[in-house]
Parts: structure tokens; sequence; C-alpha cells
């Protein structure tokens, strides 16, 4: 056991070294599998403490507060147990290089790595021709902002086509030419292909309560973030895994999981760090094993936003318990960019649940990667955007069809598979999404292997949709852009719990819901007004979603806004907010009614702005009564 224990020990050490030059030898699960196996024979091994790894070159400055690791998990159940009844925020888990950005009275003055957590490498240099970084903010104080530099797939394209050019090593992966040139000491304008997402605001006269205050000032101040949610529940986490399982296949930029943290800063505080990572975050990350296959045909399939995504034959592989012979090849930029074509031996993998992606080219045959021209559903015209190609036939066979069974699937109409809806479209009988309302016994029985049972359950699955669809579902089944389910479950307990209501809301409107950046605001708002037509015949129809029950107050119909530590759990007094009619908006404007905080005289930013607008200022004790009458 020791002869092993010390052989993982310089496995680790060698693997996290080479990782951090940029030039990784195995999968980031094999890492994980060496530091578990690690982790039972000896937990307390120093390796296992270790963040990030000694610095090789460039100048050295100290961390004022060390940058930690994250403990991780594969497991949803372990997640669970981890965040209890807790509010917890989540993050896309970003595969880049973590940074430090200091700002000294508005302006930018030093740039750091994260190294190996006390000591990080100076890399202000490069971080100056990084656009996504601000290089003067809005806040004089001494602030800290961490965050994480990675790369856009449409910029390592132009990265890679530049470097050529310049006759140096072309890279083969977004996830290596992060820390390739974050480590070089010429031809440093080539970092301007970088970008940067900030996750951390760290200063001492910092006064927020919650992690999405924080995030909320930080967008204030003009970082880039990325995406995030805040769970009041595990259902909604759940929905975040199965979303973020999407993005890792389509995405624009690699993740390799998600970051999970407490919302409550005070628990934060309490809870602490060790010396490895922080008790307050967890990462939730994909288990995955990688193997070698040979690509038989690349297919293009249609989206229902008309993306034609590829995907590879393979010869059947075992994969994670799993036989496989389809693997997703992301996008059309993955496909030109590494050259895909039938013969070529590549790597793939699968983590858990997630559908086989391809990761690399391991041999490469001769001849030339062959891009469709056409619609492969349509035979229709197609467009090439940054990184993807667009069938542009807003009438596309593929498209609908999509549309049809994203609707059929979220609002679930049992019974009513692909297969199924495919033979109805072949013969015309739905062409929309309101035709599956005007499905009638007589059309069924025209269908091959339908018989009157079968005919009458699917009827009366449909029909029972009509009256048992709440608001919530029935948007997020519409496919609205950016409008998954705990989008659309922010809107309608904003208030807007009626169609009347959705149809009134504007660009402002959304913007004040907390969670809402103002360009998924235009995209959600401007796809909502492009269903109004067939949320129109559905109703018309009969289907009539189910709206909340509100009990009549004093605040029904006003805005209010929460800030600091309260005695219940946020969620409980949001709740008790919305069940008053009341709508609950992010930050402090001149269309708030109240600010609800237990410390009126607090220096908070929310309580000054709130000072000085003359606004009602109200406690639990003022708001129970409220509510009462």
């Amino acid at each position: 056991m020791i002869t092993r224990i010390a052989e993982l020990q310089t496995l680790i050490l060698k693997h996290k070294a080479l990782y951090y030059q940029g030039i990784p030898s195995i999968s980031d699960s094999e890492y994980d599998d060496l530091e578990e196996e690690l982790k039972k024979l000896d937990p307390n091994n120093f390796t296992l403490k270790l963040v990030g790894t000694s610095l090789k070159s460039g100048k050295k400055i100290k961390h004022a507060t060390k940058m930690l690791s994250l403990d991780k998990t594969y497991s949803s159940e372990d997640l669970k147990k981890w965040i209890q009844e807790r509010t917890v925020i989540s993050t896309p888990k970003i595969d880049g290089m973590s940074g430090s950005l200091i700002y000294e009275n508005g302006h930018l003055v030093v740039a750091k790595t994260r190294g190996d957590g006390q000591f990080g490498e100076d890399i202000f240099e490069k971080v100056s021709w990084m656009n996504s970084i601000p290089k003067t903010i809005n806040d004089k104080r001494s602030l800290e902002v961490r965050g994480e530099i990675f790369c856009y797939q449409k910029d390592f394209t132009i990265l890679k086509e530049e470097m050529t050019r310049l006759g140096l090593d072309a890279p083969t992966s977004q996830r290596n030419i992060v820390a390739g040139l974050i480590s070089r000491k010429e031809n440093v304008p080539l970092c301007k292909h970088l970008s940067f997402k900030a996750f951390e605001l760290l200063g001492e006269e910092i006064d927020l309560s919650s992690e999405s205050e924080k995030v909320d000032y930080l967008s204030r101040l003009g970082f880039d973030l990325p995406h995030f949610i805040v769970h009041n529940s595990f259902k909604t986490v759940l929905e975040e895994i199965q979303r973020i399982k999407i993005f890792m296949n389509e995405g624009d930029y690699l993740i390799d999981g998600l970051v999970f943290s407490y919302n409550n800063l005070e628990l934060h505080k309490t809870l602490g760090e060790t010396s490895h990572h922080p008790r307050y975050k967890m990462a939730f990350k994909f288990q995955g094993e990688v193997k070698t296959a040979t690509i038989q045909e690349i297919k293009w399939n249609v989206s229902r936003n008309g993306i034609l995504t590829p995907v590879a034959k393979i010869n059947p592989t075992e994969l994670s318990g799993a036989q496989i012979t389809n693997v997703t090849l992301h996008n059309y930029g993955v496909v030109r960019d590494s050259n895909l074509k039938p013969g070529d031996q590549i790597e793939i993998t699968r983590s858990g649940e997630v559908i086989p992606k391809f990761l690399s080219v391991i041999k490469s045959i001769d001849g030339k990667v062959k891009l469709p021209d056409i619609c492969p559903s349509c035979d229709g015209q197609v467009d090439i955007v940054d990184i993807r190609i667009l069938c542009k036939n807003s009438q596309c066979p593929s498209q609908i069809k999509e549309s049809i069974l994203n609707f059929i699937q979220k609002i679930s109409i049992d019974d009513l598979s692909s297969k199924r809806l495919e033979e109805m479209m072949k013969v015309g009988l739905v062409k929309t999404i309101p035709d599956l309302y005007k499905l009638s016994f007589e059309d069924l029985m025209t269908l091959g292997k339908t018989k009157e049972k079968m005919a009458n359950k699917l009827l009366e699955n449909i029909s029972k949709t009509k009256n048992e669809t709440d608001l919530t579902t029935f948007l997020s089944s519409l496919g609205l852009n950016g409008g998954a389910y705990n989008k659309c479950e922010k809107i309608v307990s904003a208030g807007y719990d009626s169609i009347p209501k959705l149809k009134e809301m504007t660009l402002e409107n959304l913007c004040s819901i907390d969670g809402f950046a103002e360009k998924s605001s235009k995209d959600l708002l401007t796809s909502l007004k492009d269903k109004f037509d067939i949320i129109d015949e559905l109703i018309s129809l009969g289907l009539s979603p189910i709206l909340p029950t509100q009990q009549k107050s004093k605040l029904s119909g006003k805005t209010i806004c929460i800030t600091g530590t309260l005695s219940e759990k946020r969620n409980v007094i949001e709740d008790k907010l919305r069940q008053g009619g009341m709508k609950i908006v992010k930050s402090v404007s001149k269309n708030t009614d109240y600010l609800l905080t237990n410390d009126p005289n607090s220096s908070s930013s929310k309580c000054k702005k709130a000072i000085e607008l003359g606004l009602s200022i109200i406690s639990e004790d003022e708001l129970e009564e409220l509510l009462a009458n």
C-alpha cells in the first residue's frame, strides 16, 4: 500500500504540472480517479491539499486571500445532502485558467494567475489585451475580482488561423490553448482572443448579503458573467444539471460541470474553508470514461432552432457500461477545425448519462472534411454563423417536428412518441402545435398499428393537458429563446401570471426580475411575441393554463426589494410575498414600492438608494401585518 501511495503522489504531481502547462496527457476523469484512489488510501496526504501547481517563470505575486480549489461530487444524491434545504446559486464550471484582478481607485493595477494558491504569476500585460476585462470600473474601493480565463470556440478558430500565419504551432484544443498562451513570453497580442468571466468579488468594505447580490454587482461593474441561477428547490437544481449536459455538447465554450454556492454570505463566514477548498462551494462533475473509436459516417441533424448538429456514426464501442454507436461532434466549428471525416480515429467520452461526445483526433486520414451546403431536412439554404451552420427555412420539417416534440415532452402528453409524431406529420395530421388539439378518433385510426384503446387513451392524454397544465410549464413548452423552466417560473412569480399580463410585459419589466440580463431578455421577449398567435390558437382550442392562487392584501401589485439577513429562509419570505400578490425585484429604483430589511440603518447600497428615493422601508414584522390585512 505504501508503494502505491508513493506512486499515486508522483503521478498526481506530474499530471497536475502538465495540466497547468497546457499539455495534459490524461483526461480530467482519469486524473480525478487518481485523486480518489489516493484519498481512500491516505485521506490526509499532502498531495490532496495542493492547489494549482508551482510556478515555472515570471514574477510571483502573493494572494491576499488564498485561491483555493473546489470540493467535488459526481452524485446528485450527495449534492442534495450538501445543499440540504438551503438556497444555492449555480454557475457553469468553465474549463480554463483561474485568474485574479486587483482594482485600486477604479483602475486595474494587478492581474495574476491562481498559481499554487498562495502565489500567482504576473499576467498584467497579457490581460491588458483581453477586451472582456474592464480596465476601469465605477468603484473607487480596493477590490479583487476573480474569474476564469478561457477561449470561445469561434475565437479559437480565428486564433488557430493567426498562429498558423505567424509560423507557430497551431493549437489542437480549446482546453490547452489558454495555459499555452498565458505561459508564452512572446506573441503576447494573441491573448486578445481569450475571454474572462467573473465569479468572485472580494474587498473589505463590500456590504452584500448574498451571492446573487454579488453577481448582480459584478454585472453592474461591467464584468461578463457565466449563466447563473438561484435555486430554492432541488427540482430546479436537477433541471439545471440536465440543461448543462446539453450545453457541454452544444455550448460555445468548454465547461466540465457546475459550481454550486450557498447564497447566504453570512453562512460562508460561518462555515469557512479547509486548506484545500471552501466549505460553502461544491463542484458537480460528470464522471466519464475515455475510449478510441473510428468514424464510419457523419450525419447532420436539425434542431428546433435550425442548427445543424453533426453526429458521427462509429464502430460499436463499450463506454461507461453502454454500447455506443453514435457520438456528437458538437457543431460545425469542431468538424471544420479538426478536419473530421470518415476513417479518422477519435477519442470519445461519455460522462454519466451525458450524450457521448468527441474529445480529440487520434489519427487523421488523408483528405478534407465535407460540410453540408444545403439543409439535410428541407434542402433549403444554410448560412454559416460563427461556429454553427443554420437552416434559414422556418418551415423546415425537422425544425417543426423538434418544436412540436419539445412541446409534447414539456407539457407531458403521455404515449405520444417521436416516431408516432413523425407518422402523424407524414400524413398531414399535425403541422403545428395547435394541430395536436384538433386530432379526432378517426384521424388516429388511420395511423398504422393503432387500435381503438390506444387512440382513446392518446386523445384522453391530450385533453387532460388542457386543464392540468400550469402557466410556467406552458411557457417553457413553447421553446422560447432563453425560456427554460426556471426562467419562466421567475416571470410568473414576478406577477406576470396571466396571458394578458405576459402580452403587456416590456423589456424594462423583464430586466427588473432577478437573473434577467438585458441581451437575453431581448431575445426571450422577441421569441415570446413571435408565439402570441400560437398561444391564442391554443387557448381558443380549450387549453387553459392554471394560474397561481394569490391572497388579496394591501401589497397586491406592489414591487418589493429585499436586503440583509432575515429571520426565515429567503425563499420562504419570497413565497409569502408572491402569495400576497407582490412583485419581487433585484434592485432598488424609482419604480420600487418597498424595501424589506430588518436593519433600516444599514449602510448597504440598497438602503442608501431607498432612503434617497424616499421609499417605504419595512421590517418583517411590518410585512406580516400588511399581509394579514
